[in-house]
Formats: C-alpha cells, sequence, structure tokens
C-alpha cells in the first residue's frame, strides 16, 4: 500500500467516525426531545370534564392547551402503548402540570369522578314542597313534579294512591348532575323502602299496621310533634285511639284534606267540621294517604311507642303548652283542665 493510499483509508476511517457521532448525536438529541415531551408541562390544577362523544385526540388537544401535558400526541402515543387509549369515561378527572404523561395516562385510564349537586329534603315536607328544592338543584320542577305523581314507582303506593305522598324519605342527597328526575324520585322512594325491613314491617303489622298504615301515622306523628322526644308520646296516644275507636282528632290532617298549611286552619271559618277523607274529627281512623314524608324518627316512635301514663293508664290525649312540654291525659275532663292551664 502506497503512502496515499494509507492516508486515504485513514482519512475515510476518521469520516466514518464523525458520521458516527453525528448519528450519535442526532439520536440521543431525539431522544432527549422525546423524553422532554413526557415531562411535566408544569400548569397548573385543571379539572377535565369529559362529555358524551369526546375522543381522546380532542382531550390530548385540550390537556395541551391547559399546559398539563407538553405534546397531544405523546400522551395519545402513551396511552396506545399501555392499551388504555379507549378508556375514557363521561365525569371529571383532577389533574395538574406537575404530572408527567404516564401519570396523566393512568388518570385518564383510571375512574372519573362523577360530577354531584346537593339537594336535601326536610323531614315532613309534602310532595308539593319537593320539586322547588330540586329545580335550585337544577332540575326541571315540572319533570320532578310529575314523577312525584307517579305512583308506580314505589309497590306501595301503585294502584293504592293518587302519587308517591309518604314514600319518599327526607334527607340529604347527592345527585348526579344531569340525571334525570324521575331517577332522582326513584333514589329517594328506594332510600325509604329500605326502612321497611322485615323486623320492621313485623312490628307494625304486631300493631295492626300495613306498611301503608305505619307510614301514614308516622306523617302525622311528624306533623304533630315539636321534637324526636314527643314522637313516641304521640305515637301511643294515636295507637291507644285507633284501639279503642276514638277518632284521632289530628289537625295537620285536616289542613291537608283542604290543602292548607297548618296555620292557616280557621276553626271560625268551620274548617275542622268541613268533611273530607283526611278530616280525623269527623271521621273515624287513618286518613286514606300519608299527609307528607315522614322521617326514621317518626317512622320508629310507631313501632317503639309510649302508651302508658306515669300511673299506668293509657294515654289518649295529649296537648302542646305554651311552655314547651306536652301535656298527655287519660280523660277528656283532665285534657280540658290541661287546656285551660297551658295554652
Amino acid at each position: 500500500m502506497t503512502r496515499l493510499q494509507g492516508r486515504g483509508t485513514a482519512l475515510w476511517v476518521k469520516v466514518l467516525l464523525a458520521l458516527v457521532v453525528v448519528l450519535l448525536l442526532a439520536a440521543l438529541g431525539v431522544f432527549l426531545y422525546l423524553r422532554s415531551l413526557t415531562q411535566p408541562a408544569g400548569g397548573g390544577p385543571y379539572t377535565l370534564e369529559v362529555k358524551p362523544g369526546d375522543t381522546l385526540p380532542q382531550v390530548a388537544r385540550t390537556l395541551q392547551e391547559h399546559g398539563i401535558v407538553k405534546n397531544a400526541d405523546a400522551l395519545r402515543f402513551v396511552m396506545r402503548q399501555n392499551g388504555t387509549a379507549g378508556s375514557l369515561k363521561e365525569g371529571l378527572y383532577d389533574l395538574n402540570g406537575g404530572m408527567n404523561v404516564y401519570q396523566v395516562a393512568d388518570k385518564l385510564a383510571g375512574p372519573a369522578r362523577i360530577p354531584t349537586v346537593d339537594a336535601t329534603i326536610p323531614e315532613g315536607w309534602r310532595l308539593k314542597d319537593i320539586p322547588p328544592i330540586l329545580a335550585k338543584a337544577g332540575f326541571d320542577a315540572a319533570a320532578v313534579k310529575a314523577a312525584l305523581n307517579d305512583p308506580s314507582l314505589s309497590p306501595y303506593t301503585a294502584g293504592k294512591q293518587k302519587n308517591l305522598e309518604g314514600f319518599v324519605f327526607p334527607a340529604k342527597y347527592e345527585f348526579r348532575v344531569g340525571e334525570a328526575p324521575k331517577e332522582a324520585v326513584r333514589e329517594m322512594v328506594t332510600r325509604m323502602n329500605e326502612e321497611f325491613t322485615p323486623e320492621n314491617v313485623a312490628k307494625a303489622k304486631a300493631l295492626g299496621l300495613s306498611v301503608r298504615g305505619w307510614v301514614t301515622l308516622a306523617s302525622m306523628v311528624q306533623a304533630e310533634a315539636a321534637n324526636d322526644g314527643e314522637m313516641p308520646v304521640i305515637a301511643g296516644v294515636f295507637l291507644n285511639r285507633l284501639k279503642d275507636g276514638i277518632a284521632l282528632g289530628s289537625d295537620p290532617t285536616v289542613a291537608y284534606g283542604l290543602g292548607k298549611n297548618l296555620p292557616e286552619l280557621d276553626r271560625g271559618a268551620g274548617d275542622f267540621t268541613k268533611d273530607t277523607p283526611y278530616n280525623t274529627y269527623t271521621r273515624q281512623g287513618l286518613p286514606p294517604t300519608p299527609i307528607n314524608n315522614p322521617g326514621q324518627a317518626a317512622l320508629l316512635s310507631v313501632l317503639n311507642p309510649k302508651r302508658q301514663m306515669a300511673d299506668g293508664r293509657d294515654a289518649l290525649y295529649f296537648l302542646h303548652g305554651l311552655n314547651g312540654k306536652i301535656y298527655v291525659n287519660h280523660d277528656y275532663a283532665s285534657h280540658l283542665r290541661d287546656v285551660a292551664r297551658y295554652r
């Protein structure tokens, strides 16, 4: 080999080595660039809402725009590689720009947080009072009213009364945003049904009450009692009167039958002598349906009543005094005496 040929070979080796170095540096640059796309984008907290019809490309672009991922394609690539590209669910995902793309991908592959709205149904409120409450939570009031007037939603009202009065459990609820009004009402009815355990139904039966009779009496107790502590006493009085065939004489039933609120009753106008199916002064026994939606305390008070006075006699009359106390008597003369003293 001549000196010239040797120099030529050495030159080609140098060129080749330089090319290799350039390629390695380029590959390293590409690797570092691609790796940088998976690192936190640095944006702040962001709650992603996935709606029906949203796709991964749309979601990825949204997250890039809000600084949650650096590159939308990088997120799509990672989720395809993980086999989770089709895992998006409707709902909310709480994210932040401190997460890397793998953490974001894992979060999107997990369960979504369902947006909810709170609504509280107070104890003793009537069906007519419920639509405005749910309307404030975003429901259509007319649709709620229609569902509440659908007795088929409860086995205890279907074919027995014209609506769900008494069988909507009063409580605080978390409803899904966008939930159908009928489903929200069904949820409240289902919660009420949980009170009708075999043990509780057996207790009611032992008192001579069907489930509907039990709920109806509980609604009267709910309307009459000033507090939970009075409920067993009032329940005992009503049960004793039912046993002895004495008219129950409950003002709230009269008001319900006339479509009035209790403070609107007018004795001088003859409200208490107007005969309706709910007037428990003019008619014996329980009214045909509950008069409100009783809570658990009222329901249980009927099953665990306080029926006897301190002297062992049956309690047949009760009176709320102006001093905030309740007075119970066995005979009408003693009841009238307490009326004169305390009201």
